[in-house]
């Protein structure tokens, strides 16, 4: 039977211990087994287990008082107390300690059978969110935005600067230059990493739902508003928003954002009550906020407002030198998820991604990578695997005035020199070749590739009579 899980067992009633010890095995679980905490430390000390099974009391001490060193020396196990005293104070001391679950004792196997599954059930979703912790955290970590250009460089050095203070953020860029990571990655360097990070792309909401979605609504607000909703700014409350596409915010919204951020004070639509909230701002667009309130499209005093601090993010164009970078990134990345190999790319290719002008920027590029992936057979990307208007980028063959172009323009005096040296030695192959440096199988060749060997004037041939 496969193994459900390790176990150890530490209990001084040897009778309940081998019996519990030895159903367990029987259920299909690896059990050790230990009479003393001396022993189980010891135990602990050369393997690690899963599960630890605990009695409360024991000869050479408390096991409740054996937890917490348990869950500094060995986070990641799971650990169960059983006791003869249970008692609600008891079991609430035990989980504040570290314990997932108190058994009374007699403990009856069903009960112990379901509580171990819980234990595994719940230790395999803390592993995964530690797990998925340490993704988002290696994703949106500084060091994963990729570029050593000087503007990029500089951008680096602003994020550490700003990142933990409450500052409002203006992000400023084209489409797909990746502001959503810089803000992500300005929140993860920040104090308030472990709070909400909270994002809203305004574009892409209709006005009408926008204001309700930042700052929530009561019952009865408006038609379908059949309850009280939470806003996004409250549920960012501690930690960090983002507002992608700032620009798109109507007037009436942009007179509520300016008290916000002036205030932290905020009502939900439909409601008179006023709530304060702790965020950190942090807003983009790839609009000219400049011009739109030259035009009268944003308010003035809401642009100074959010223009504490810009970091402009230049595109991808003005960065070649980081194009070969985001590139192989990319490809590494793709190749991970997919499972296919990749090594690199041909000459050719990475030539034709950094001749490209790329109008939608490193999000582009990803898509074209992942696109280079999945339909290219490898191990390099070449040409082919690029989408046609990436390739359409590369400049033409270099041509001569004549319109040919180089090679066949440089192989014209190369057939003239051979032409007129076989009209000069009658067409007598040998000779035209020791005229010419080189051996007749070279000759024959080159005649056979400038299309020489059509123009031998026809050999005569003798009848006898």
């Amino acid at each position: 039977m496969p193994k459900k899980g390790t176990l150890l067992i530490v209990d001084d009633d040897r009778q309940v211990l081998s019996s519990m010890a030895d159903w367990l095995r029987e259920q299909g679980y690896e059990v050790e087994i230990a009479t003393a905490l001396a022993d189980a430390r010891a135990i602990l000390q050369r393997r690690r287990f899963q599960i630890l099974l605990l009695d409360m009391r024991l000869e050479d001490g408390d096991g409740l008082n054996f937890i917490p060193e348990c869950k500094r020396d060995w986070p990641e196990m799971a650990i169960v107390l059983f006791t003869g005293y249970g008692t609600p104070e008891i079991a609430l001391e035990a989980m504040r300690a570290g314990a997932i679950e108190v058994l009374t004792k007699p403990i009856i196997d069903e009960e112990l059978g379901f509580a171990l599954e819980r234990a595994i059930h719940q230790q395999k979703v803390i592993q995964e969110n530690e797990q998925l912790k340490k993704q988002l955290k290696e994703r949106y970590s500084l060091e994963n935005i990729i570029g050593r250009d000087p503007r990029m460089q500089r951008v680096y050095e602003m994020i550490e600067a700003v990142a933990d203070t409450r500052s409002t953020v203006l992000i400023t860029g084209e489409s797909g230059t990746g502001k959503s990571l810089i803000a992500r990655a300005i929140h993860r360097l920040s104090s308030r990493r472990s709070k909400p990070f909270v994002e809203v792309a305004c574009g892409a909401l209709p006005e009408t739902l926008l204001e309700s979605e930042l700052f929530g609504h009561v019952a009865g607000a408006f038609t379908g508003a059949t309850g009280d909703k939470i806003g996004k700014f409250m549920q960012a409350d501690g930690g960090t928003i983002f507002l992608d596409e700032i620009g798109t915010a109507s007037p009436a919204l942009q007179v509520k954002l300016l008290r916000v951020l002036q205030d932290f004070e905020f009502e939900p639509v439909g409601s008179t009550k006023t709530y304060t909230v702790d965020v950190r701002v942090i807003l983009a667009t790839n609009e000219d906020l400049a011009q739109a309130v030259a035009q009268g499209r944003f308010r003035r005093d809401l642009y100074f407002r959010i223009n504490v601090i810009n970091i402009e993010l230049p595109p991808l164009r003005e960065r070649v030198t980081d194009i070969p970078l985001l590139a192989i990134h990319f490809l590494k990345q793709f190749s991970q998820e997919t499972g296919r190999k990749f090594e690199g790319f041909t000459p050719e290719a990475m030539r034709a991604l950094q001749v490209y002008s790329w109008p939608g920027n490193v999000r582009e590029l990803q898509n074209v990578i992942e696109r280079a992936v999945l339909l290219g057979k490898g191990p390099l990307v070449d040409v082919e695997d690029l989408p046609p208007n990436v390739v359409a980028s590369l400049p033409p063959v270099l041509t001569v005035p004549s319109g040919k172009p180089l090679k066949q323009a440089l192989s014209l005096p190369e057939r003239q020199i051979i032409l007129e040296t076989l009209e000069a030695h009658k067409w007598n192959r040998q000779a035209a070749a020791r005229a010419l440096g080189i051996n007749r199988t070279t000759l024959y060749k080159k005649m056979k590739r400038l299309g020489l060997m059509d123009a031998a004037p026809p050999r005569r041939s003798t009848v006898s009579h």
